[in-house]
This record gives structure tokens, sequence and C-alpha cells, in this order.
């Protein structure tokens, strides 16, 4: 019974931890600039890990790896977003620019829109 709770817990939090870590990459991916990306990556990516090194520490059970990889989840916990804040911390310092979508825009073209721009082509 334990064993079959034990091999369920592992099989989910490996799980949590590769959807985490796929919704980080497609986040990088597809948004616009650096803030978005670093925000992205700190956030989602830090749970994708969190939740992996947790299903690893839970298949190691009580033992030496165990602890080292509590000890890492932990750094990670620190140091991801971390290095997320300096990254975004240096691009407002250098003038990087956020991209914003413009005031009432949400994404699609209107009517208005495309014949604006049939018009001046």
């Amino acid at each position: 019974m334990i064993e079959t709770l034990r091999f369920w817990a592992i099989v989910v939090l490996l799980g949590l931890g590769v959807l985490f870590t796929f919704v980080s990459t497609v986040g990088v991916i597809r948004l616009p600039d650096v803030y978005s990306r670093a925000h992205t990556a700190s956030q989602t990516d830090t749970l994708g890990a969190g939740f992996a090194l947790a299903g690893v520490a839970v298949a190691f059970g009580w033992q030496h790896a165990a602890v080292y990889t509590v000890l890492l989840l932990f750094f990670v916990f620190i140091t991801n977003p971390t290095a997320a804040h300096a990254i975004s911390r240096s691009a407002a310092e250098t003038g990087v620019e956020p991209v914003l979508a413009a005031e009432g825009e949400d994404g699609n073209e209107t009517e208005g829109d495309a014949e604006t721009d049939g018009e001046s082509r």
C-alpha cells in the first residue's frame, strides 16, 4: 500500500514538474520581451524544477542523496528568481523598453484597422 502511494506521488510530482517546465518553455518562446520572458522563466521554471526535484527526493527515500536533492531544491528556489530579477534590472538600466499593447487593443484587428491598413498599402 505504502509503495503504491509512494509510486503515484513520484509520478504526480514528476508530471507536474514536466508540465510547469513545458509551460515555461512555451512562455519563453512566445512572449514578446525580456521582462515577460524573465517572469515566466523565474516563476514556472522554478515550480517545474521544484516539483521534479521533490519527486526525485521522494524516489530516493531516506538517503543522503535525498538530502542533497532537497538542498538543491532550496538552491533553485533562491537562485532562479534572483537571476530573473538581475536580468530584468539590467535590461531596465540599459534602456530596454517593454513591449506594451496599444491602449484599447486586445490583440485582434478590428474592421476599421483592416480597412485602414489596406488603404495605406
